[in-house]
């Protein structure tokens, strides 16, 4: 219906949209938002992290993180201690809370990698996966780490 649905970028930000609204309801059971649970996910893989490897990372500016993980400090998912080896850093690790958060999360990931693979197929998936890399690799964009 619009010419707009030729366009790459256009197709693609609908994609993520719908992805992103999956995802979000599949994680609501939890309170818990996707970049939430790509934090936890990150301070599990590498825990006594800093706080601002975690934001980086993520592409989150410092100051948009400091909010994200007070929160989740808050809930008591996150601990957040100052550095044994830097004292203007924090180094941020799971509670056993957070854990258990994160392996429930986990579980409903998987559910709606599921449901998005059952739209596309496995081959789908592997090929898009190969066709997103080479986006993120375009001249001038500053790709995730």
């Amino acid at each position: 219906m619009t010419p707009l649905s030729g366009y790459v970028g256009y197709a693609l930000r609908r994609a993520q949209g719908a992805i992103f609204a999956d995802f979000n309801h599949t994680l609501a059971e939890l309170n818990l938002r996707p970049g939430q649970f790509a934090v936890l996910v990150l301070i599990d893989q590498n825990p006594g992290t800093s706080q601002s490897s975690v934001s980086a990372a993520l592409g989150i500016q410092k100051a948009n993180f400091v909010a994200t993980i007070a929160d989740l400090e808050d809930r008591g998912l996150v601990r957040r201690r100052k550095s044994e080896s830097d004292g203007r850093t924090y180094s941020l690790s799971l509670t056993p809370r957070g854990r258990a958060t994160l392996q429930h999360a986990a579980e409903l990931q998987s559910l709606h990698e599921a449901r998005v693979i059952a739209q596309i197929g496995s081959e789908g998936r592997l090929q898009l996966l190969n066709l997103l890399d080479r986006l993120a690799r375009l001249p001038g964009s500053s790709p995730l780490k």
